[in-house]
């Protein structure tokens, strides 16, 4: 193998009972995702619950992570999706001031169920990179209801020396396909999510990002490292194990259930901030059985 390989996880933010920003926690969080020796996103709007943080906070968190995580492992800013260029613009400054060694640039939301044209997609980009110089991931992602096409993609590849990258968050693998073919040999690309994780790997990607990082990075590790060493038993092994994790924590609310299962295991989780909420203790439970039959104590140290 020639291409290097990666997995990054979409940090969570860990908030106390007060629903503020539990800084000690995040920081104990951090830490145990740089021992695991995962690449690490933060402020994303799932995950990192990015959307309730306010401009002081996405800051804070920011500065913590480069505290914690420089020199040790990748750390790159999330942020949100936005409505204007302008505001991506004024995100990947702070970003870029905290000493983050990449951010993501997403794709345009403009609400209300619009959707942007081609040509609009395109000058959205184009002021943004214009504008930056930090090493920029362009986002590709279903949840703003389209695909931006390859050859765009392409084009930006070609005229900003500072896209180093392509976060491609979509059902379609030949759209995947498509966008390695066209600009994989220059940008690392990884998926969103770890159900196209062996697949990408095979048509030329770099890996992939997920949420499930959060409860076993080191786990979520493994599948890059036994690709990597030519372990096959292994990383099929660790992506079954890693896909049936992420089918049971999305079955019990996703990032929610996530938080009260590192509570249950005395780890730094937090609380959801409102409006998410809380999930049940039998959600736990549910989890706890799921944990338990996939050996992710021994996987993980706990």
């Amino acid at each position: 193998m020639t291409k290097e390989t990666s997995t990054f996880v979409i940090s969570i933010t860990p908030f106390g009972a007060d629903r503020r920003l539990d800084e000690p926690a995040f920081r104990a969080h951090l830490r145990r995702l740089a021992d695991a020796g995962i690449g690490v996103y933060v402020g994303g709007g799932g995950s990192g619950e990015g959307f309730t943080l306010s401009d002081a906070e996405h800051r804070r968190v920011l500065d913590i992570a480069v505290e914690e995580l420089k020199g040790k492992v990748p750390i790159h800013a999330m942020g949100i999706e936005p409505r204007m260029a302008s505001q991506m613009v004024d995100y990947v400054a702070v970003a870029k001031s905290a000493g983050v060694d990449a951010a993501q640039i997403y794709s345009l939301d403009q609400g209300h169920g619009h959707q942007p044209r081609m040509d609009e997609i395109e000058q959205y980009f184009t002021d943004i990179l214009d504008a930056v110089e930090i090493p920029a991931v362009l986002s590709t992602h279903q949840s703003v209801g389209y695909r931006i096409p390859v050859e765009l993609l392409a084009g930006l590849v070609s005229r900003y020396p500072n896209v180093v990258g392509i976060n491609c968050s979509h059902g379609d693998l030949r759209y995947v396909i498509d966008l390695v073919d066209a600009v994989g040999d220059r940008v690392d690309i990884h998926v969103g999510g770890p159900f196209q994780a062996l697949a990408a790997l095979s048509i030329g990607a770099n890996g992939y990002l997920s949420s499930e990082g959060n409860l076993a990075p080191r786990l979520c590790v493994s599948v890059i490292r036994c690709y990597q060493s030519g372990d096959l038993s292994g990383m099929l092994d660790a992506f079954a194990r890693v896909a049936r994790l992420s089918s049971a924590l999305y079955g019990q609310g996703g990032i929610r259930a996530t938080k009260a299962v590192l509570n249950h295991l005395g780890l730094p989780g937090g609380y959801p901030r409102r409006p998410q909420l809380e999930v049940s203790a039998g959600a736990v439970a549910t989890l706890m059985e799921t944990i338990e039959a996939l050996d992710l104590a021994k996987t993980e140290g706990w």
